[in-house]
């Protein structure tokens, strides 16, 4: 699914543009980065379900990346998981999900 651009300001914001397409940001190393990062931006958390109409509201959460987190993973994009292939084992009952 394509979601609507980044808020100006907000953490995703910042990251994607630093023109990196993914990254690994270590938030409890370096005090300079740590008090640079303290100020409260928004975030945008999107889950199972994701309302565009209602996106500031539903979507968008205050937070001081270096007080709230150790490290911050970056993916600039991404897309749905696939599951793996599976197959049933003969002999062993279908007890999915609940048993091994």
């Amino acid at each position: 699914m394509t979601v609507r651009p980044s808020r100006p300001g907000s953490v995703e914001r910042l990251f994607h543009d630093s023109a990196l397409e993914r990254g690994v940001l270590m938030l409890d190393h370096d005090a300079e980065l740590q008090q640079r990062l303290a100020e409260e931006r928004l975030e945008r958390f999107i889950g199972v379900i994701y309302r565009p109409d209602t996106e500031l509201q539903s979507h968008y959460a205050g937070v001081e990346l270096s007080r709230q987190f150790d490290a911050y993973v970056w993916f600039d994009k991404t897309r749905a998981v696939e599951p793996l292939p599976a197959t049933q084992r003969e002999g062993v009952p279908d007890t999915w999900p609940f048993g091994l």
